[in-house]
């Protein structure tokens, strides 16, 4: 199969893709299997190793992995895109990610491993109840489904179609096939432990193509010359309808929250460290990765503005790919890394699909089932999943033509309440699980209804006016308001709440107040550089790099 779709792409595009091109991505597609089978010898039988590769990752694994779960498709597709019409404001979602996850690592990371949960619903039980459990869990799997997959998918087949002139079905089934094969035998293990690989591979070769793309526009300084003086402004006006600077400061963070820091399929990378400090600077690895976006994903987006200015948003990646900016051979390595973002990604979401309903809905009715049963249900569940992604590709087609700012949008009217409801459980020993069920339920109702007002109106649906008023508000500042919205709720309800001695929250509190100290040790050492934690060094120095940026490129 993986021959038939090279040898049906060399034979409509033979012209931009040479046989060393095919070579170097073969060479990738048989490495990329090798390992998963082989790391796929070591999750028989064993739950922990299955789901959380044995808890047993080094840091830079765990770094490498949340990088490469977190950069699929849409990010070449959308922040290129976005890129090309926008300019570098749309990196800011990138730089805003960075701040939550420092913030993961310095405080989340301790409490979520020494708590020895394998879920983050399973966390949410012990805060709240199970009803908050099983809701968070159902609803993650959807939003997987129909979010991460679909939109990795959609994007794949925009990138493949100019690449290789495949059409968008038939690569999507291709990909998501060949993922499959590794994620159902090996689990978190063989996922994990290929995403490292892929996670190298997909930065080598954007930074290639970047590197190239630069040089044909003459540098820096030539970029700047053919390109208006207003794509290189990250800040916008509070009126500008894609990247308002109050949104991008104060709403942005609310999305990263929900996204980095109660995402099973990031967090479950974080489960796996072998201890809390390779947890945390793993993820401060994945915050200084987070940088390279505006270089090697929103960059090329100006560049191909420059180069091709006929090009329409998401067609500037694969534009550049498809163009002659690469020599033989380099243009494998760049297809490759695409197609290592891709793969990385969607193993990730199967994985981490699995992982929740066997740990929060099968284990939770079948407590007795002993562990290789466990291990069977999750992967049965991730065929079961593979098998949804070939089903729902036909829906590709009801998405957004600009992906990133799709995919954002649609993350803006469901994180809020999550947001609300978790940062309350961490630092709240008031908030109840009726509280917390209540804020969830009025949220998402919101949300929900924001975002099928905009299908309706994308079908042509007259509305009222004020109906379009609401369409009218931004999508950063619409979740300002919902997550106002939600922290109200929580605090008009939580006045007649009694503060919690359980000794879970107890425990929380304690960790937090642990990593907060931890922080304030370092930083009253600073003059001392034998005090001084590389941890502490390496968040400093990604804070430092994020403000020369903003002075850059305010």
């Amino acid at each position: 199969m993986i021959i038939l779709f090279i040898g049906y792409s060399y034979t409509k595009v033979s012209t931009i893709f040479s046989q060393i091109d095919l070579l170097v991505l073969v060479t990738y597609l048989i490495i990329v299997l090798s390992l998963g089978f082989y790391y796929s010898r070591r999750s028989d039988e064993n739950y922990s190793d299955y789901f959380l590769a044995g808890r047993n990752i080094g840091w830079f694994t765990v770094g490498i992995s949340i990088f490469a779960t977190n950069i699929s498709s849409e990010h070449f597709i959308g922040l290129a895109g976005s890129g090309s019409t926008r300019g570098l404001a749309v990196g800011q979602f990138e730089l805003m990610a960075i701040f939550t996850l420092i913030f993961l690592g310095w405080i989340l990371a301790p409490i979520y491993l020494k708590s020895g949960v394998v879920t983050v619903p399973e966390f949410l039980e012990k805060r709240f109840d199970r009803k908050i459990r099983k809701m968070f869990a159902g609803f993650s799997i959807a939003i997987y489904i129909f979010t991460k997959i679909l939109v990795s998918l959609f994007a794949a087949g925009l990138l493949f179609y100019k690449i290789f002139g495949l059409n968008i079905y038939a690569s999507s089934i291709i990909i998501v096939l060949i993922t499959g094969l590794y994620s159902v035998t090996g689990g978190a293990n063989a996922v994990m432990r290929t995403q490292l690989f892929q996670g190298i591979i997909l930065i080598l070769g954007a930074v290639i193509l970047s590197a190239f793309g630069l040089n044909a526009v003459g540098g820096f300084s030539g970029l700047e010359a053919k390109l208006p003086a207003d794509f290189f402004n990250m800040f916008k006006a509070i009126s500008d309808p894609d990247f308002p600077w109050t949104g991008i400061l104060f709403g942005a963070p609310i999305i990263a929250f929900w996204y980095w820091c109660t995402d099973q399929y990031i967090v479950q990378r974080l489960f796996s460290a072998k201890s809390v400090n390779d947890a945390r600077r793993g993820t401060l690895l994945a915050a200084f990765l987070k940088v390279l976006p505006i270089f090697i994903l929103v960059l090329p987006g100006l560049i191909a503005a420059a180069l091709y200015p006929e090009i329409n948003g998401d067609e500037a990646y694969s534009a550049l790919v498809a163009g002659d900016l690469l020599p033989i051979g380099l243009k494998g390595i760049v297809v490759a890394g695409l197609l290592a973002a891709i793969m990385s990604s969607l193993a990730g979401a199967f994985n981490s699909t699995a992982v929740l309903f066997t740990n929060d809905f099968y284990k939770v009715r079948n407590p007795q089932a002993n562990q290789r049963k466990l291990v069977l249900v999750g992967r049965l569940t991730t065929t079961a999943v593979v098998v949804a992604a070939i089903l729902i590709v036909p829906l590709v087609k009801v998405i957004s033509s600009q992906v990133y700012l799709f995919l954002q949008s649609v993350q803006a009217f469901v994180s809020p309440p999550i947001t609300a409801v978790f940062l309350f459980g961490l630092f709240s020993k008031k908030i109840t699980s009726k509280t917390a069920l209540i804020t969830l339920i009025v949220g998402e109702t919101i949300g929900f209804s924001r975002l099928i007002l905009e299908i309706i109106s994308n079908l042509g649906v007259h509305l009222h006016p004020a109906l379009i008023w609401i369409l009218g508000i931004n999508f950063l500042h619409f979740a300002i308001f919902l997550f106002v919205v939600s922290v109200t709720l929580i605090m008009v309800l939580n006045i007649y709440s009694i503060r919690s001695t359980n000794d879970f929250i107890i425990g929380i509190q304690t960790s937090i107040s642990e990593s907060i100290q931890e922080l304030k040790i370092n930083f009253a050492n600073i003059k001392t550089v034998r005090g001084l934690k590389s941890n502490f060094l390496l968040s400093a120095f990604i804070v430092i790099i994020i403000l020369g940026l903003w002075s850059i490129w305010y």
